[in-house]
């Protein structure tokens, strides 16, 4: 089985940049900057980048944050790490990938906006030419940041509309800033013709869902954990399809729910709401889609055929024209017929 889970092809909806970084690549930056990590060697460096088993909360899942952030400020680096990205996600037999970045975090030492988009875009380019795996791009507003800060992202992004760039995101300490604060600049997306997904109910506030759908327009929620706790909230999801990214080790992690038991995707999955599973922070989870698969058949009993359900799933929700979505299927289809799938 688990011979098979490495083999089939491969959907990731919700995967972070700055959280996917190879950490050979981040130690290898960080001493080219002459910086003082304080670690002997690769390995203890990489116990400063990855979360373990004890990690408390979301909060201090984010630190892990910040040493990627120091070596992404620089173009060449930036497309370094996206064209690794997709080497190592194609290596996982990930067909096509959306992968998500809060372009201003890596404007700290004198980039552009169109800098960091371009770089972004010149590594997912490279991925498309060497690995023969799709990607677009998603970029992300953050919460804490101001208004003001979100309509930027959605202007300086719209040219790169249809370019690679499809969505904008809202992500970041949702405890705090609710998502209303940010509904100008969601309106603003729409009108240029972003897709939209909001990262709602990680954190266990169940109204964040529905205003992210409601106020913002989100055609899928990031996590969307908390929406276990409302009926409402579950009915809004099912009638008007939004699907979930879901990303189960990640969710455990933070703490978002306390076991693998009270995890929610089965639920869901019986009340006719859309669900795809994703690794949010492949370094930072020390995770994969592989990973992600056996957590849910080994804890969660699922087949074989409800992980090709879920990955179906990602083909529909993508962010993609619907005959890109056929020719997609379609290739994933005749793979899982050579694997006897």
């Amino acid at each position: 089985m688990r011979g098979i889970l490495k083999n089939i092809p491969k959907i990731e909806l919700h995967c972070h940049l700055d959280g996917s970084v190879r950490p050979e690549t981040m130690y290898e930056l960080l001493l080219q900057q002459e910086e003082d990590l304080n670690v002997g060697d690769i390995k203890e460096f990489e116990e400063l980048v990855s979360v373990k088993e004890e990690c408390n909360s979301l909060i201090e899942y984010l630190k892990k944050f910040s040493y990627p952030l120091k070596v992404m400020q620089r173009k060449e680096n930036i497309e370094r790490i996206t064209y690794e990205l997709l080497e190592d996600l194609s290596i996982q037999n990930v067909k096509y990938v959306e992968i998500r970045f809060a372009p201003f975090i890596h404007m700290n030492d004198g980039l552009s906006f169109d800098d960091v988009v371009e770089s972004v875009l010149k590594g997912m380019a490279r991925g498309k030419e060497e690995f023969n795996i799709l990607s677009n791009a998603i970029l992300i507003c953050m919460r804490h940041e101001s208004l003001q800060n979100s309509l930027e992202v959605v202007e300086y992004g719209e040219k790169y509309l249809g370019k690679g760039v499809v969505a904008v995101d809202l992500a970041g300490n949702e405890q705090d800033f609710p998502p209303e604060i940010h509904k100008e600049a969601f309106e603003l997306a729409r009108k240029k013709g972003y897709k939209i997904t909001i990262h709602g109910g990680e954190t266990g506030i169940v109204e964040n869902i529905s205003k992210s759908i409601e106020l913002l327009y989100a055609e899928r929620i990031g996590h969307g954990i908390a929406a276990i706790k409302d009926p409402k909230v579950m009915e809004l999801l099912r009638e008007k399809s939004i699907y979930l990214e879901m990303c189960p080790i990640s969710n455990l992690q933070t703490k978002a729910v306390n076991s693998i038991e009270n995890y929610p995707i089965r639920k869901y999955m019986e009340l006719g709401i859309g669900v795809t599973v994703n690794t949010d922070n492949t370094t930072v989870s020390n995770t994969s889609l592989e990973k992600e698969y056996e957590l849910l058949m080994d804890e969660l009993n699922f087949s074989i055929e409800e992980i090709l359900k879920l990955i179906d799933n990602s083909i529909e929700a993508a962010f993609i024209l619907k005959e890109e979505k056929e020719a997609l299927r379609k290739k994933i289809q005749d793979e899982l017929k050579e694997l006897g799938l």
